[in-house]
C-alpha cells in the first residue's frame, strides 16, 4: 500500500497494473484507483476538480469544459481490415487511419501518465452473460468515473475479482487535446474507436456522453454479428407482459413516453 499527499490510502492490484500496463499505463507512477465508491468520487471531483458542488438533490454538480454536449463530427472509427466491409462509411461513420489513431492513442497515455491519480471503472454493457461486454473505463477525473459507475452494469465483488481481462478499453483523456494537425483531424477533438484494437480514445472533450455513445457504437456494431437485435429505444411492459418499445433519435420523448404510470419501465434509452 502507498499513500497520495493527501493521505489516501490506495492498495496495489498486481493484475490490474499488468493489465493496464500493457496498454502503456505507468502503474508505478500513478496510483489506479478501481471500482472506487461513490463517496469517495464525491470526495475527490470535490477536492480535486474546480468549481464542483453537491446540489440540494444530492447530485454532484461538475464542469464538462467547453463541450456541454457530443461532438459527432469529431468521432471516427478506425478503417481496418476486420471491420472494413462491415461499416457503412460516410459523414456519420467517418474513417481514421490507424497510424491515427495510434498518434492519438499515444498521446492519451502520455497525458494520463502525468496524473497523480487514475479511475478505472470494470463493468459490464448488457444484462444477459451470453452476450454482455466488459468494459473497462480508464480516467483522469472522478466525475468520468462516476458517471460510467451509473452508466454500466456494476460487478458483484465475485466478478470484479474474476474480471479478467476487459473486451473493451476506453482511454479518456479528455481535458488533453488532439493533435488537430494529425492527418483527419477537423479540430483539437477526438473521439475514435479501434474495433481491432478494442480501444476507444478521447481527447480535446470532457463531456461525459461521449463513453456513454461509444459504449452504444461498440454493441450496435457487435450485437448484431451475435445474432441480437440492438435498438434506440426505450421499452415498458403491461400487467399481461406485453411489451411496447418506443423508437427516436436522441431528445425526442423516448423516456417521457415509456414513463407510463400503468405500464413498467423496462429500458429507457438504449435497448
Amino acid at each position: 500500500m502507498s499513500k497520495s499527499p493527501a493521505g489516501s490510502i490506495y492498495r496495489h492490484d498486481p493484475e490490474l497494473e499488468a493489465s493496464v500496463g500493457k496498454g502503456g499505463i505507468d502503474y508505478t507512477r500513478v496510483n489506479l484507483l478501481r471500482n472506487t465508491t461513490v463517496a469517495k468520487l464525491y470526495e475527490d471531483a470535490l477536492r480535486y476538480e474546480p468549481g464542483t458542488s453537491i446540489s440540494s438533490t444530492g447530485a454532484l454538480v461538475t464542469s464538462s469544459g467547453k463541450k456541454t454536449g457530443r461532438s459527432p463530427r469529431d468521432k471516427r472509427i478506425v478503417d481496418e481490415e476486420t471491420t472494413q466491409e462491415d461499416i457503412w462509411w460516410g459523414p456519420v461513420n467517418t474513417k481514421m487511419s490507424e497510424h491515427a489513431f495510434l498518434i492519438n492513442h499515444e498521446r492519451a497515455v502520455d497525458y494520463l501518465n502525468t496524473r497523480e491519480r487514475l479511475y478505472v471503472f470494470d463493468g459490464f454493457a448488457g444484462w444477459d452473460p451470453r452476450y454482455r461486454l466488459k468494459i473497462r473505463v480508464v480516467c483522469a477525473r472522478a466525475y468520468h468515473s462516476l458517471f460510467m459507475h451509473n452508466m454500466l452494469i456494476r460487478p458483484t465483488e465475485e466478478e470484479l475479482k474474476n474480471y479478467g481481462e476487459p473486451d473493451f478499453t476506453i482511454l479518456n483523456a479528455g481535458a488533453f487535446p488532439a493533435n488537430r494537425y494529425t492527418t483527419g483531424m477537423t479540430s483539437n477533438t477526438s473521439v475514435s474507436i479501434n474495433f481491432k484494437l478494442r480501444q476507444m480514445v478521447i481527447l480535446g472533450t470532457e463531456y461525459a456522453g461521449e463513453m456513454k455513445k461509444g459504449v452504444f457504437t461498440i454493441m450496435h456494431y457487435l450485437m448484431p454479428k451475435a445474432g441480437v437485435l440492438s435498438l434506440h429505444s426505450s421499452a415498458n411492459q403491461g400487467l399481461d407482459g406485453d411489451t411496447s418499445l418506443f423508437f427516436g433519435l436522441s431528445g425526442t420523448g423516448k423516456t417521457t413516453l415509456s414513463a407510463d404510470p400503468a405500464r413498467a419501465l423496462i429500458g429507457d434509452d438504449e435497448h
